[in-house]
């Protein structure tokens, strides 16, 4: 059974890294708090309700993949001494609506955590990699993906955010799982 991707074309693709275009799309997220995975998981639970019928239509929508997850506020380095300050703890988890979908085709959640918004055409730096996306691999593949970045002056803006490709069950040496910088245009 396939599950629709957001579609994209790819820019420049060196090795495990992208840069990605993607056209406008729906999405629905929830903002949750707690780390990256116990977020994840409540956020995903949460969508899932909306798409499996917890809309005003009692309507089922197509699961698609990958679940995006981000934090709300990055980590910002300080000068002098270079110290990080804390996040909160919040994170966005949004689902891409299948392409058949608007604003105004989809129906209203039932839970008000749950929104619906259009996300604007963007061109992102990716990295690819398979294995369990725990927080010491998201950050190292972050690490990885800002110093291939710099070495192309590229301009990433907000968070990086984690995509996840397969479900739970998936043997974790079968998963794909990319981190994602949106690029300054």
């Amino acid at each position: 059974m396939a599950i629709e991707e957001p579609k994209y074309a790819v820019y420049l693709h060196e090795g495990a890294y992208e840069i990605r275009d993607y056209p406008a799309a729906v999405a629905a997220e929830v903002t949750v708090t707690g780390d990256q995975h116990g977020a994840a998981r409540k956020g995903f639970r949460l969508l899932a309700r909306y798409i499996f019928g917890g809309n005003t239509r009692r309507q089922s929508i197509a699961m698609t993949a990958p679940v995006a997850v981000e934090r709300t506020s990055e980590q910002i380095a300080m000068t002098a001494p270079v110290t990080r300050t804390p996040s909160d703890g919040a994170w966005v988890v949004r689902f891409t609506m299948p392409d058949s979908y608007s604003l105004e085709t989809l129906p209203e959640p039932n839970d008000s955590r749950v929104k619906l918004r259009t996300i604007a055409p963007a061109r992102f730096a990716v990295i690819r990699f398979s294995g369990l996306a725990s927080t010491a691999s998201v950050e190292a593949r972050t690490v990885e993906l800002v110093a291939f970045a710099k070495e192309r002056h590229l301009h990433m803006m907000g968070p990086a955010s984690l995509a996840q490709y397969n479900p739970p069950w998936t043997l974790w040496f079968m998963r794909r799982n990319e981190v994602m910088f949106q690029l300054e245009n």
